[in-house]
């Protein structure tokens, strides 16, 4: 059997357990292009030392590379581009992931194809003198840097003392994310607007509602929808309690999020990379929000997927790293299946596919 040998940046030995899991035409080993603890735990990231270690282990591996994957948030998605292109093997653009990660440039592309489903938005320098004068937002909303992970220095603000009160953490903090996160702006040719910002945070207002995650992949430029996934809280709405899989939300609140997902990645130009997107359903004004798109799998709903289907979406990534269109997911889980959601172009068109029924997870994160 032919092996395809796969480079994982942030690899972990329970993502690998999922990988080896996947039955697939080809034997599949997965290598490390960087081990989670160099991704996760650390002091700093040395974005320069990290690029350069990846490439080091990939080419020490002393096999051809067939793909680059990565299934947790910054460094290691941004690292799949540059690594990619420095081995041919497929991936997205550099430029389109840093659209999806940097928080304002990413609202300003999503004002240009989706302007209804967004949130106000503003960004502002913590270091600067007076930052309350430089936001035109009125409380409540919420600040967070342009780019972190797990709500690092996310702070509503319900007032200005919220605001100053968070100030000499922020500033403390800030540069712990932000400054590797410019090394790539400043080093791989990003637009002069937005690496020369001295902007490092973002204000915007609330979403309110249900929250789920849409998840889908971008093959050869065909948006494709795979699932949604309810995040469900309990208590005050802030407490994150369980997933829950297929969505409980109406058919037409999840096709309107599919269809909002396929302008957004499309206008956006990423390409040959899986992704999910963050939104909210406020029911009480039948209004869709979307927070945030990550350029990746996400790994934390690796569990609810392979009960329901009986592979984990591992194998979506797999997929269009080795650049192959992924099969539809089947039903051969342990419980019955759900929802699954297609959206591609068609002749011009939307398509539409729905199967059946029921999942619910009690699965944490």
């Amino acid at each position: 059997m032919e092996q395809k040998n796969v480079f994982v940046v942030g690899l972990d030995e329970f993502n690998r357990q999922k990988l080896e899991r996947i039955p697939y035409e080809h034997e599949l080993v997965s290598h490390a292009a960087l081990d989670i603890s160099g991704i996760r735990g650390v002091d700093h990231f040395d974005m320069k030392s990290l690029i350069d270690k990846a490439a080091r282990n990939t080419r020490g591996a002393g096999v051809p590379v067939d793909a680059i994957a990565a299934y947790y948030d910054f460094p290691a998605t941004d690292l799949v581009p540059i690594l990619a292109q420095m081995f041919g093997v497929p991936g997205p653009s550099l430029e389109s992931v840093l659209k999806c990660e940097h928080k304002y440039w990413s609202r300003l592309e999503h004002q240009k194809s989706i302007p209804e489903y967004i949130p106000q938005f503003h960004a502002f320098d913590p270091l600067s003198e007076d930052p309350l004068a430089d936001i035109s937002l009125m409380p409540p909303y919420w600040i967070k840097p342009i780019k972190s992970f797990r709500s690092f220095l996310a702070f509503r603000i319900n007032d200005p003392g919220d605001l100053l009160a968070a100030m000499p953490q922020i500033r403390e903090q800030g540069a712990y994310i932000a400054d590797p996160f410019a090394y790539l702006f400043e080093n791989f040719n990003m637009p002069a607007e937005i690496s020369t910002m001295k902007e490092t945070f973002i204000a915007e207002s609330l979403l309110f509602g249900s929250m789920c995650t849409v998840e889908g992949y971008v093959f050869n430029g065909e948006v494709v929808i795979y699932g949604v996934i309810d995040s469900v809280r309990e208590g005050d709405w802030s407490s994150f309690s369980r997933y829950e899989y297929p969505s409980s939300l109406p058919p037409d609140v999840q096709f309107r999020m599919a269809d909002v997902s396929h302008r957004v990645i499309t206008g956006i130009g990423l390409n040959n990379s899986p992704f999910n997107i963050e939104f909210f359903w406020n029911q009480s004004h039948n209004q869709v929000g979307l927070l945030e798109i990550n350029p990746r799998i996400s790994q934390a709903h690796s569990d609810i997927f392979e009960k329901v289907h009986g592979v984990s979406k591992h194998v979506i990534m797999l997929d269009v790293a080795l650049g192959r269109k992924p099969k539809p997911l089947e039903k051969n889980g342990v419980v019955s299946t759900g929802w699954e959601f297609h959206v591609t172009r068609l002749l011009g068109r939307r398509c539409w596919k729905n199967i059946s029924v029921v999942w619910r997870s009690s699965s944490s994160i």
